[in-house]
């Protein structure tokens, strides 16, 4: 491997520099494979430009965060496990501490916060969202096939608001992908720096399927709120394809319906959660934060956070043994290019509730989020700052008012 020192492949030395990565690396995930490229591609040479274009591409294949993934992998590669491990936590550490420190707050001084700060964030939602939607539309849904497959799944996600829903949904788009699309062969390409044998990539993917299809039974059988929260959590990082924005519907429609967290809560906590770097599923970490039943505080953003970025370690180190066949498959690719389609479906139905009807009451609501996201998409400032503003001007707002 290029590059390589002993001190380089401490779990530690890993630690300290995706600890840096976590507190710098705001904008997103396509920003955060620009950081790691920068950082381990053209500073370090831990690995050479294809084989990182590779990695990027196993990890996009994949359900879950993609760019947290890239990251235990780029760990793996250089200290095993402990190294998956170490990256893992340098790069999340930050942003979920300071979503559970806002969740606390919420939590304590959420009567004494001006109601106007909070409804500010929860515009800015709206902006984020929109945003996503329309950059996922643009890449993902190209012609006529895919542009129906997402509709569909709009409609339907918004009739039959379940998490159980969404999954018929992906379920549906796959196998519509299988019938619809015919991609292309891959091209070479360059075999990956990971060494994981074929046999603990198996025993990952059992592990993965067990608890995907053990937990609900589990819950069901042992009613406990910890059990259930485990069970809701793991499903939604092993499920969601697309980035941390597209878990916003799945985890909406777990907490919210059923009061564990509150919809101001929620919305408040997402706006947040765009002005912190680092991954966005540590959005986990705030709502079991905010969970109204126990466990909550502190214990319950642990269990939540551990929850929903389990599968990614799994998925990882599984599907790494096999991914040299698997990213040659045309069915595969097939089927994924259906998914992809649902999931911004899923994404506009999100979009529409609860982000758009919890937070657009009156016409300077829909001109504040106008305005934040003309600044996401052609004025290029950075998110945490459009946050802060829109958050300024919702509290500035409520005070006039």
């Amino acid at each position: 491997m290029i590059g390589c020192t002993k001190a380089d492949r401490s779990p530690w030395a890993i630690f300290l520099v995706f600890l840096r990565l976590g507190l710098t690396s705001f904008g997103g995930p396509i920003a955060h494979l620009g950081y790691f490229r920068d950082e381990f591609v053209t500073r370090r040479r831990w690995l050479s430009e294809r084989s990182y274009a590779e990695l990027v591409a196993l990890c996009q294949f994949l359900p879950g965060p993609a760019s947290s993934q890239v990251g235990i992998a780029l760990g793996l590669s250089r200290s095993g496990y402990a190294g998956a491990l170490a990256a893992w936590t340098g790069f999340t550490l930050p942003s979920a501490i300071a979503l559970l420190l806002f969740a606390l707050g919420m939590a304590r001084y959420g009567e004494t916060m001006p109601s106007g700060l909070l409804h500010g964030l929860k515009v800015v939602a709206v902006a984020v969202v929109a945003q996503a939607v329309w950059g996922m539309a643009r890449n993902l849904c190209t012609d006529t096939p895919r542009i129906t497959i997402m509709v569909a799944a709009c409609c339907f996600v918004l009739l039959v608001p379940s998490a159980w829903g969404q999954v018929a949904v992906i379920a549906a788009a796959a196998v519509l992908g299988l019938l619809l699309f015919k991609p292309r062969q891959a091209a070479a390409h360059d075999p990956l720096p990971i060494v994981v044998s074929r046999r603990v990539g198996l025993c990952a993917l059992l592990l993965f399927f067990a608890l995907l299809i053990g937990l609900p039974l589990l819950s069901a059988l042992f009613p406990s709120r910890t059990l259930s929260m485990v069970d809701i959590f793991y499903r939604a990082g092993s499920l969601v394809f697309g980035g941390g924005h597209v878990v916003l519907p799945m985890l909406q429609a777990e907490v919210v319906p059923t009061g564990w967290v509150g919809k101001e809560s929620f919305l408040a906590g997402y706006g947040a959660a765009q002005a912190v770097p680092g991954p966005l599923f540590t959005f986990a970490a705030f709502l079991g934060a905010s969970m109204t039943v126990a466990p909550s505080g502190w214990f319950g953003g642990l269990i939540c956070l551990l929850a929903i970025f389990a599968p990614s370690f799994l998925l990882v180190a599984g599907a790494l043994p096999f991914w040299a066949g698997l990213r040659g498959s045309v069915r595969a690719q097939a089927a994924l290019s259906g998914v992809n389609a649902a999931v911004v479906g899923l994404l506009l139905a999100a979009l529409y509730q609860p982000v758009w009807t919890s937070a657009i009451h009156a016409p300077h609501d829909f001109g504040l989020a106008l305005v934040a996201l003309l600044a996401l998409m052609c004025w290029k400032l950075p998110p945490w700052l459009v946050v802060v503003g829109c958050g300024a001007v919702g509290w500035l707002s409520g005070a006039v008012r």
